[in-house]
């Protein structure tokens, strides 16, 4: 018997969502994002489900992100198998966003990509020390998609900028103090947890803060850095972000610079707008359109199959990027890739 993907369930007014795709990290797929959306939908107004809570099977992480491989080999061609998935993975993003009962998701281990999709949403979202939390995509040619244009410019100062251009990894501390993450719960815990919530389906938010250790401000590192980034990375432009850590010259600003001179011109430049735009934007709708029409042409671009290729299929870690340098990435070709699609072929929310 293959062991289905997604494990769906009522438990005593908790509708129960477990990912259970561990040998994949739980890599979403379009399968994964409809059965989750199904449930989601049947469980709106059934009265019997008072609560839901996402978790997932085994210990590597809770959701590593979105079926790369799949996304690269269909942007290879007409990309219409990444726009179904981004339109599947999109429309559960916004039904969890606007969805009118509480979610809990407990992000225990790697929660990158489309793992962040899925649980940035959640009213409570639950981190442990295993946690490892980052949005990677400039590194593969791509952008923080799956509502990383409204989440990320609505952290604090700068550090949701920081965050996309650089691909930082971030532990609980750092995110519990970015509000990330609302609770940080040890794993000794988290099945005491589970069994409250179960126990009181109607109020997890009691029970998530019941079962909360405090993270000391001490503990988070980037503490330290939160003025540098709100001071280098509080520009329109990537040049002028790059410029102002060559002239800080501080080991950790030139450390910062070194990272994004590793990561795709093309990606850094889309990210930035995709960040500035977002913030701009008076609802999450209107940021899911504007990514599903940067998603379906960002994937059929040379930086994104390059970037898949060395990163996930020949793992050399050495992408050949084109153009080379942010000088190469013109205003006309980001305008392109940000265009609106004709009516006909626009992102819309679930009917």
């Amino acid at each position: 018997m293959t062991e289905p993907e997604i494990i769906i369930r009522i438990e005593n007014g908790v509708g129960r969502i477990t990912l259970n795709r561990p040998k994949a990290i739980h890599a979403l797929n379009r399968s994964m994002c409809e059965a989750m959306t199904e449930a989601l939908l049947s469980w709106r107004d059934d009265v019997s489900v008072q609560s839901v809570l996402i978790d997932h099977a085994g210990e590597r992480g809770f959701c590593a992100g979105g079926d790369i491989r799949m996304i690269a080999e269909s942007g290879a061609g007409d990309a219409s198998e990444a726009r179904a998935f981004f339109l599947a993975e999109y429309r559960l993003n916004h039904l969890m966003f606007e969805y009118p009962k509480p979610i809990t998701a407990i992000v225990d281990g790697i929660v990158m990509g489309g793992g962040v999709g899925i649980s940035e949403p959640a009213d409570i979202r639950v981190a442990t020390e295993r946690t490892t939390y980052a949005m990677p995509e400039t590194g593969i040619g791509l952008f923080p998609d799956v509502g990383g244009g409204w989440f990320l410019p609505r952290l604090p100062g700068q550090t949701g900028v920081w965050l996309a251009l650089t691909g930082a990894r971030l532990k609980a501390a750092d995110t519990v103090a970015l509000g990330i993450h609302t609770h940080f719960i040890p794993l000794i815990d988290i099945e005491g947890f589970k069994g409250a919530l179960l126990s009181n389906p109607t109020d997890p938010l009691e029970e998530a803060d019941r079962y909360a250790c405090p993270t000391e401000p001490e503990e988070a590192p980037l503490n330290a850095h939160r003025e540098a980034i709100d001071r280098l990375f509080g520009f329109d432009t990537v040049e002028e972000i790059f410029a102002a850590l060559e002239a800080d010259g501080s080991d950790w600003g030139l450390a910062q610079l070194a990272l994004l001179n590793t990561k795709s011109p093309q990606s850094l430049k889309v990210s930035l707008r995709q960040i500035r735009t977002g913030a701009g934007l008076a609802s999450f709708a209107e940021n899911m359109a504007m990514e599903y029409a940067l998603g379906g042409r960002v994937v059929r671009t040379h930086d994104f199959q390059e970037g898949v290729r060395a990163v996930i299929v020949d793992k050399d870690n050495a992408p050949k990027w084109s153009p080379a340098d942010l000088s190469g990435v013109t205003d006309a070709t980001l305008d392109a890739l940000f265009a609106s699609l004709p009516d006909n072929e626009k992102w819309t929310p679930l009917p």
